[in-house]
């Protein structure tokens, strides 16, 4: 079966070049039946990767140990559930995934516009098709998920795996990994139509139209990546923390922040046909930071938990990131004429203002995030000495450009298009301004008086009251009108304009986020040593040893400990975390208790025994608002999907267009 896989593999490298030479021939030769082609061979090398990739799920799924991938990543004890996640537990599997998604979004954007975009469309081929190609000549010639254990010349099985990370043997790392790979992997799509549209020098804004969908989607896909892998941190990692500015999560990241300042910025070129050279780069900025991520992710170039160890893969990584950003840059640089806009920027105050100011925070604080990541690995290739960058960098240079993103949230829909008077400016936030300047000050006379917190926390309240009123204002027009409740007015107003106020909703799930981001300067930990019977005051609760229980699975031995938590005398919560070993692994990891609440979390790590086995020991935290991050993500999500929902009424906006000029008429002599 071993032989299958390693097979369709190496049949889908030879059918992604067949598709790159057959588009571009097709394009260039003006012969139509070399793009069809080509569009065939998209197809027939997604079935041969899917056959691949089915291949490689079955031999891990029934164990066959002679394949050194299933030996490395898989064992009998491990639960089905695991197994299958070991697909993308290791470098070689996790490129197959990453070259499957890819084939399919190729495919699927290829059958979608089939009868559209006929000039674009076969650059669109070989831009996507030629990344693809790159992907699987990994797995083909370099990291093969089908190399088989060798003694010699002979085939060895083992006798059994190593099996999984007892780490990544958690129900988030089931999804994780794969929501994050479909948002890196999808950048893909929307940079291959800007490319396309670029080189082709296609009129109009046929691409934005037809890639902001698969923006948004990969967009929240890469959110959802994102937030799951805070949970398997703040569950799994036993720290109490959900980010800890690790270079491969500040690899999601930069990605998910380019990403989002397009998703702004490209409402501007199609209403007002500006900044196209802004979402150019942006689009290809996003595509490039997922390469850049996956880099950092596969090469080990940098250490962190979340990355594979050193490979041979890093040279080639290396070289195609830096060949496509040349590429990319001079692709730009060429035809920037044709990039050029007609529309200039009227006035300072107004909300074309807010989303340029929008789109300059955005990549000042991706810049951020690419500098304090990168720096480390700059510095060891020229002085040989190894630097880190800590957590304090990020905090100081972050936390400052993250509140003034959250007030440009809530002052671009108060600002008016092309210019705003000071009479409106003064109408428009005085009820706003109102609300945050109130809450800062409640929050200062009830003893919170750090000024970074006071400014988040107004912040978040001045920007709900703008999507508030915002809501309030539409629908209660509508109900005037149409004499509708006020709840099915408020439908009404998002139906007619989804992509307007489900961008509200998204809104007001990211401050929702930074409520709860903010809660963390309140945070508290203490180390508790505990005997059978004892007691740990600690905040408002009572903690009660009341056993340590001893136990042998499959795959690990357990040890786990039993809390009662009571409070004003009163038996709350019971919270059992565990402390594990895994015996095929030899590593060790701890399973926290957690009593959620939405003001604040009671989390319990048990962190293992003192050496004379009298005591147990505790890692105990409290988080205040920390489940406001979570409940920010399902608004998010809720906001997004209405988006991606078509308006019920089709919005035409005004644009300024040079059609001609006119001449005196031309007068006959008689």
């Amino acid at each position: 079966m071993e032989n299958l896989g390693a097979l369709s593999i190496l049949l889908a490298f030879a059918m992604a070049i067949f598709a790159v030479v057959s588009a571009l021939t097709g394009k260039y030769g003006r012969r139509p039946f070399l793009v069809i082609s080509a569009e065939r061979a998209v197809y027939a090398t997604w079935g041969l990767l899917t056959v691949a990739s089915v291949v490689l799920v079955t031999l891990l799924l029934q164990g066959d140990y002679r394949v050194a991938y299933v030996a490395e990543h898989s064992n009998r004890a491990m639960p089905t559930l695991y197994k299958f996640c070991a697909w993308w537990g290791g470098q070689e599997g996790s490129l197959l995934l990453w070259s499957w998604l890819l084939v399919t979004y190729t495919a699927v954007a290829t059958f979608t516009n089939r009868h559209k975009f006929r000039e674009m469309m076969p650059i669109v081929i070989a831009i996507m098709m030629s990344t693809l190609t790159f992907f699987i000549a990994m797995i083909t010639f370099v990291a093969s998920p089908f190399k088989m254990l060798m003694i010699g010349k002979g085939i060895y099985p083992a006798p059994d795996g190593n099996g999984l990370s007892p780490l990544l043997q958690w129900w988030t790392m089931a999804i994780h990994p794969p929501f994050l790979y479909l948002g890196y992997v999808g950048c893909t799509v929307p940079f291959a139509f800007a490319m396309a549209s670029l080189l082709t020098k296609q009129p109009g804004e046929g691409w934005i139209h037809t890639t902001r969908r698969w923006a948004i989607v990969t967009w929240l896909f890469q959110s959802t990546g994102i937030l799951l892998g805070m949970g398997w941190a703040y569950t799994v990692l036993g720290w109490g923390g959900f980010w800890n500015w690790d270079p491969v999560e500040n690899a999601s990241l930069m990605p998910w922040i380019t990403a989002t300042a397009f998703l702004h910025s490209v409402m501007m070129q199609e209403k007002k046909g500006m900044m196209k050279v802004w979402n150019m780069v942006l689009v290809s900025a996003t595509f490039l930071l997922s390469i850049l991520g996956t880099t950092l992710t596969r090469t080990g170039l940098v250490a962190s938990v979340h990355a594979f160890a050193q490979s041979p893969v890093k040279p080639y990584f290396t070289t195609f990131l830096l060949s496509a950003l040349v590429l990319v840059v001079v692709a730009i640089v060429a035809n920037l004429s044709h990039l050029k806009s007609d529309v200039k920027l009227e006035s300072v105050i107004s909300r074309e203002s807010s989303f340029l100011f929008n789109n300059l925070i955005l990549l000042a604080s991706c810049f951020a995030v690419l500098w304090g990541t990168l720096f480390p690995v700059i510095m060891e290739a020229v002085t040989g000495e190894k630097e880190s960058i800590d957590a304090p960098y990020y905090y100081r240079v972050n936390v400052p450009i993250a509140l003034f993103l959250l007030l440009l949230t809530g002052v671009g829909p108060l600002i008016a298009w092309r210019k705003s008077s000071v009479n409106s400016l003064k109408r428009a936030f005085l009820l706003p301004a109102g609300v945050g300047v109130a809450v800062a000050a409640a929050l200062a006379v009830l003893g919170v008086h750090d000024i970074a917190p006071l400014v988040s926390f107004a912040l978040c309240a001045f920007v709900a009251a703008t999507i508030l009123i915002e809501f309030w204002k539409g629908a209660r027009a509508i109900q005037v009108k149409e004499k509708l409740v006020l709840p099915r007015a408020a439908f009404e107003l998002t139906w007619r304009n989804t992509r307007r106020y489900g961008g509200y909703l998204v809104h007001m799930g990211i401050v929702f986020m930074f409520i709860g981001f903010t809660g963390s300067a309140f945070n508290k930990h203490v180390t508790a040593n505990l005997g059978l019977g004892e007691t740990t005051h600690f905040g408002r609760y009572d903690l009660k040893l009341l056993s340590v229980d001893h136990g042998e699975r499959p795959d690990y031995t357990v040890s786990q400990a039993t809390l009662m938590v009571t409070k004003s005398g009163q038996e709350i919560a019971r919270l059992s975390p565990e402390f594990r070993f895994y015996k095929s692994s030899q590593q060790q990891m701890s399973i926290v208790g957690i009593r959620r609440r939405l003001n604040e979390d009671l989390y319990v790590n048990y962190s293992g025994v003192l050496p004379d086995n009298s005591k147990a020991i505790f890692q105990l935290y409290l988080f205040p608002l920390v489940s406001c991050i979570w409940c920010g993500y399902w608004v998010l999500l809720f906001g997004t999907l209405i988006c991606l929902i078509p308006s019920k009424v089709r919005l035409q906006y005004a644009r300024t267009e040079v059609v001609g000029f006119a001449t005196a008429p031309a007068t006959v002599k008689g």
